[in-house]
Formats: C-alpha cells, structure tokens, sequence
C-alpha cells in the first residue's frame, strides 16, 4: 500500500478554541477513536477521520502512537475506502489485536449497496502499510429475523482457542443489542446470539459495545441511538450471555461519545472518548477541524453508588507547570475566583471539607456563565448543568465519612474535563470569545461551619505532536 500521509493545514492552528494536549489530527474531520491496542510496547490509535473537510464524510482510519499517551505522533492513514465494493462508501469503526505477532484491524465496510460488512486488514513488516484481506467482506452477517436496525463496529477478545465478536446492532420492536459470533481465525464467523438485548429504554441500536472484565465481574459499555448517549453496565457473564445489573450513563454530558476500551501491559483498563463539537457547522468549516479526543481515562471496579469507576490517567500529570495554591473557608454563599491563566489551558484539583450542602464550580468569560459543575455532598451526586435537558445528567459518587471531596477538572481552549472523587466524569465543549477572560469560580452552598477548601492549579503544557518518520525500506 502506498504511504498516503494525513493532510495537514496551517489554518486549523490559529483557532484559539483548537485544544493543545488533547489529541487531534493536524486538520479536518475525526470521531470515534478505533483499534485502541498497545502492540510491542506502543499505543496505537486509530480513528474515524475525514481528509476532505471538517464535516462528516468519506470516512478513512487515521493512525498516531504514543508511548506514554499524552505524546503522539501521526502516521499515515490506516484504511482508505476501496474504489469499489464492500468499503467504498466508508472503513467505519472497528478494533485490533494481535494476531500471532500481527497488527489485525477488524473494521465495518459500508458497502455501496448500503450494506455494513464486517471487513480485516493486516499490518505488513510495518504498521505503516496496512492490506485488506481478499475474503473482505466476510461471512459475519445479522440474522434476517431480527430487523436489525444497524450492524457494526466490531469488538473483539480471546476466550481459549477462539476469538469472540462483538457487533452493535438492535432488534426489532426490543430494543438495541449486541450481537455476540465465534472464530478460531478471525477470517471464518458464526453466529451465537445475542450477548444481551435491551428493552426500548437503552435505545433501538447499539453502538461501539465494548465488554471487559472488570474486578470479580464484566463490563458492558455500548453508545445508544437514538439517545447519543454512552451508557454502561456491570453484570454477570456465563454461557455467552450477559445479564445486566442496572444501565447507567458513562459520563454526565453530551459531547463525550463512541468510547472504546483496551488493556495495556499494566492491565490497566484504559478508555477513551470522542468529544463532539458543540458549535455548528458553518463554524466548523471556518476552524478547518473537528472532533477531539478525551484524556484517556482508567476504569476501575467500584463497591460504591456507580460500580464502576473513572478517572484521568495519571501520565498526565507530566504536562504540568507553574503551580499555584489556594486555601480559603467558604461560608454560605461565598465564592473565590482560582488563579487559572489566560492561555486557556490548566489543571485544577480541588479538595474540600464535607458539608452539608453543594459547591458550585463556575467557569466564566467577563462574569458570563460558560458552564457549570453542581456538587450535591448531602445526595453524593454531581452533574454538568448544560443548555440542554439530556446535559443535566446527575452522576453518583461514594464519599468515605472521612474523606474530603475531591475534584479535578482540565481545561484546554474549548475542552472542559471534570472527574469527581475519581469516579464521575462529565465532559463539555465551550467557546469562550477570549480565553483570556475565562475564570473558575467556586461557590460554596452550606449549613454550619465554612469548610476549608484546597485548590492547586497547574498551568499545563502543550503535548507534543510530530510527523513520524517514513519507515526504512
């Protein structure tokens, strides 16, 4: 194949509202993240991108690595749609893995009789040249009975002597599903059943399932349509079939979409998210770019309100300057402005004193509200409160008698990330007018004594992003 490099652009850099240590292609369109795998000691991401423009359309893979998940470097594009055939309208999102000693991509093919086909390509002696199977587009199909509303974005994983397959589907007049298929060479599929179904209120269509072990227990992750909404469960696996506890929301706001999870050499259970822009498109198409992905985040099991946890990686604290410290009592009704900078990027963590009552977190532009994070101490629940109802999402979180309340939001030009004690996350786009105008405002709202609160800002550095190098022939 030849080396079709990403195309580049210098105007998308001059966009103050471009984040700098969150990862994006140079230019142009990108969604889901696809084939999240560390292979021989390298991550590798891939993602859903769009050479031609900023909006959606003509979907190829884009490819970068890192050895530490906050550096990257781009590499030429992964999958380009055929001329023709079972992938001409589209290399839709999809997985790796190592297939004895070889980067194996799994990817959906829109076809162009509309079909979605469930496709492979394989690195050659490089990861930078990556050959489509000519058994493409293989046999994995949905059964005709079930109506499905969609059949892609396949997931997969080793039980034995045979990999297991995943693909986001739905069932008609039932709900969405994930659909759950059997190989012993990735090549040769057969049905099983469904791994789990909904009942309507998850959604007609599920997609990007993700499933993992998780503590004692497995995880079940899929991205629900019409909701756009990633939703999450903890259940019990045996026999091919997963029965879940209760659904709930991965992260409490809209923008954070189409996760897919991995595990790295430490057995981290590692996940990232695309986040959506939340500006129209005739903005986009001024920017010249789109899409952005989240900070990788660690999964965790819980005993606690949610059973399972999130939180940002702790790589990330490698991007952290200048520190400031702030440490105030906030009586009812008080509220202190933290000392972020005017290059719009930072890291806060703040640590406070149970109360009875909420903290408030304010990010504003000249007094005007951007968005704001609502701390509930008394219910143990946060939520981004946002412009629109399904913003308002509350995420619950357990709280040690203890302990004070933890909170770490990331902000990067128009990203806004906050994780609450380590096990909520709620995820916004904002797009102040001048970045140098944008505070954080912490508002207490409590009975009795003034808690202390402990602030600590860290200015942040811009990650690094490079061309790699053409590989040596």
């Amino acid at each position: 194949m030849q080396r079709t490099p990403i195309k580049d652009s210098s105007q998308p850099l001059s966009d103050p509202h471009r984040p700098h240590y969150h990862f994006l292609p140079p230019a142009n369109w990108m969604n889901d993240p696809n084939g999240l795998i560390q292979w021989r000691g390298v991550y590798h991401l891939f993602y859903q991108y769009n050479p031609n423009g900023p909006l959606w359309g003509t979907i190829h893979w884009g490819h970068a690595t890192s050895v530490d998940l906050v550096n990257w470097q781009y590499h030429p594009l992964a999958l380009v749609p055929g001329p023709e055939g079972y992938d001409r309208d589209g290399c839709w999102s999809g997985c790796a893995v190592d297939d004895g000693g070889r980067l194996t991509l799994l990817y959906t093919g829109k076809g162009d009789d509309e079909r979605e086909n469930l496709c492979l390509a394989r690195a050659g002696q490089s990861f930078e040249a990556f050959e489509k199977h000519p058994a493409n587009p293989l046999n994995a199909r949905a059964p005709q009975a079930i109506e499905a509303p969609g059949f892609r974005d396949p997931f997969i994983w080793r039980e034995g002597d045979q990999w297991l397959l995943l693909l986001g589907s739905g069932i008609r007049d039932q709900g969405g599903a994930a659909l759950l298929y059997t190989s012993r060479d990735l090549l040769h599929w057969h049905y099983q059943h469904p791994l789990a179904v909904g009942d309507g209120s998850t959604g007609e269509m599920w997609e990007c399932p993700n499933f993992i072990p998780l503590g004692a227990r497995h995880l079940l992750i899929m991205s629900a349509l019409p909701q756009v909404t990633v939703l999450a469960s903890v259940g019990d696996y045996a026999d091919g079939r997963f029965t879940p506890d209760e659904w709930q929301r991965m992260d409490g706001g809209d923008a954070w979409y189409a996760p897919q999870v991995f595990f790295d050499s430490q057995q981290r259970p590692l996940v990232i998210g695309w986040i959506k822009e939340e500006r129209d498109d005739q903005a986009q198409q001024n920017a010249g770019w789109s899409g952005v992905m989240s900070l990788p985040r660690v999964l965790s099991a819980s005993q606690g309100a949610s059973p399972f946890s999130v939180a940002p990686i702790p790589e990330l604290t490698r991007l952290r300057a200048t520190e400031r410290a702030v440490v105030e009592r906030l009586a009812n009704d008080d509220s202190i402005t933290l000392p972020t900078n005017s290059q719009g990027q930072w890291e806060v963590e703040l640590l406070v004193d149970q109360a009875d009552g909420m903290f408030t977190l304010t990010l504003e532009e000249d007094g005007a509200t951007l968005t704001e994070v609502v701390v509930d101490l008394m219910q143990r629940r946060a939520h981004l409160a946002g412009s629109t109802e399904s913003a308002t999402a509350w995420m619950p979180f357990t709280l040690p008698a203890s302990d004070p309340l933890r909170i770490t939001c990331f902000f990067d030009h128009s990203v806004v990330e906050c994780f609450v004690q380590g096990q909520a996350s709620l995820t916004k786009r904002v797009y102040p007018r001048a970045l140098d105008a944008v505070r954080l405002r912490v508002t207490s709202s409590v009975a009795g004594t003034a808690p202390r609160l402990q602030a600590r800002v860290w200015d942040m550095r811009d990650a690094t992003f490079s061309e790699a190098p053409a590989p040596q022939r």
